[in-house]
């Protein structure tokens, strides 16, 4: 009886264990993968002001001991806007591919004279994050399940807009800058947009924005999303106080399935 005791009491340490080691969440993920591309153009009025190139590794890597997918994101100021504001900016993200979740992230910024390189490892079991060049304060606590500005977009690519009501605030923790943020993105129902291909259903996103003496009002940043299984963002609208941008898809390649303009 003693020894059946035992052999309980290790089974039970033994499955704590486990549990422990298995604590990720799983998320469903039929929107992304391997080898994605995606290209856009930004507009501010007529001119053309910056492009951006969203990149999805074709390999996976790993990090943290967990599969990852590597997402690229590029960004720079082109034509008479590189000469006022030169920028020249790298995003990077290691993305859990069952949890949808950040292992590390890496930003590079050149902003006119201004110069940002840092590495954040996050580790979920302990809801931490870590800046790995610090020599002063490196390790900040974090919410569960806490995003990058890259990896909290890829997550919302998964959700199922069709249960989710007109009006509805989705919220997602996310780690940038020493600071826990809590993005919110209301939905818009559906719509049909025009673009440059064509037409296209898209699903209708509004960021919630604090108030702030950039944007004109709360709602200044819209966004359609192809209303298919990619859910890529195809258009977004920002409206300043001074003038307005526009973001357009001008190239794509690797989707999970081809956009369907008509």
């Amino acid at each position: 009886m003693k020894k059946l005791l035992i052999s309980i009491g290790i089974l039970l340490v033994l499955s704590t264990g486990f549990m422990a080691l298995n604590t990720y969440r799983r998320v469903v993920n039929t929107s992304f993968g391997p080898g994605e591309h995606l290209e856009y153009r930004v507009h501010y009025g007529f001119l053309n002001a910056a492009e951006a190139i969203v990149d999805v590794s074709p390999t996976l890597y790993k990090v943290n001991d967990r599969p990852c997918y590597r997402v690229n994101v590029d960004g720079r100021t082109v034509g008479a806007f590189d000469l006022v504001t030169r920028i020249r900016d790298t995003w990077r993200s290691y993305i859990d591919t069952a949890a949808i979740l950040p292992q590390k992230f890496y930003t590079n910024l050149q902003e006119n004279s201004y110069r940002k390189e840092e590495n954040i490892t996050f580790n979920h079991e302990t809801n931490t994050v870590k800046a790995e060049e610090r020599t002063e304060k490196d390790v900040f606590k974090v919410p569960d399940n806490v995003h990058d500005l890259i990896s909290g977009y890829y997550f919302l690519r998964t959700i199922d807009f069709n249960r989710i009501s007109n009006g509805q605030v989705l919220e997602v923790p996310a780690f940038y800058d020493d600071t826990i943020y809590n993005m919110k993105v209301r939905y818009r129902g559906k719509a049909v947009i025009k673009t440059k291909q064509g037409k296209i259903n898209v699903i209708k996103l509004n960021p919630v924005l604090p108030a702030n003496k950039l944007f004109k009002e709360e709602e200044s940043i819209r966004i359609f999303v192809s209303d298919d299984a990619n859910k890529v963002p195809v258009k977004v609208e920002v409206d300043f106080w001074v003038g307005a941008m526009v973001m357009d898809l001008r190239q794509n390649s690797g989707l999970k399935q081809p956009l369907k303009f008509f």
